[in-house]
């Protein structure tokens, strides 16, 4: 997925503001899933959630206002109700931004965990790298 950076995703310097990864990395593993056929709003209807149980950034080099983010994102493990998503930034250059890892469970509408379905699992086992 790729993700121009506007002025509104920056600090006073034109610097990406550090808590906006949270929102690309929401918007690429939304992306990703749907690469892999799974609506996010239809699973919300069938009472399947996720939710983010842990984040992890590590910041390389700072992106600035006008870069375009290559965010690659792929899923490194799934066991019974969790999924560990990994994603890495580049800029236009090449460049490294940024490295994540995020951990997800799977909740039904009333938030208490449940296990993935195994048709789920399926189409997850594509963005496996």
């Amino acid at each position: 997925m790729q993700k121009k950076i506007y002025y509104h995703d920056t600090d006073s310097g034109g610097v990406v503001y550090y808590a906006n990864y949270l929102k690309f990395l929401e918007e690429a593993r939304t992306e990703a899933m749907r690469e892999a056929g799974l609506e996010i709003k239809e699973l919300t209807q069938n009472g399947i959630l996720f939710v983010v149980r842990r984040q992890e950034i590590d910041y390389k080099s700072p992106a600035f206002y006008g870069d375009i983010l290559d965010i690659h994102t792929w899923v490194s493990a799934i066991s019974a109700a969790q999924i560990t998503f990994q994603a890495s930034l580049k800029n236009q250059d090449g460049q490294l931004v940024s490295t994540a890892k995020t951990l997800l469970v799977c909740v039904d509408s009333h938030l208490k965990p449940q296990p993935i379905p195994e048709y789920l699992k399926d189409k997850l086992k594509r963005l496996q790298k």
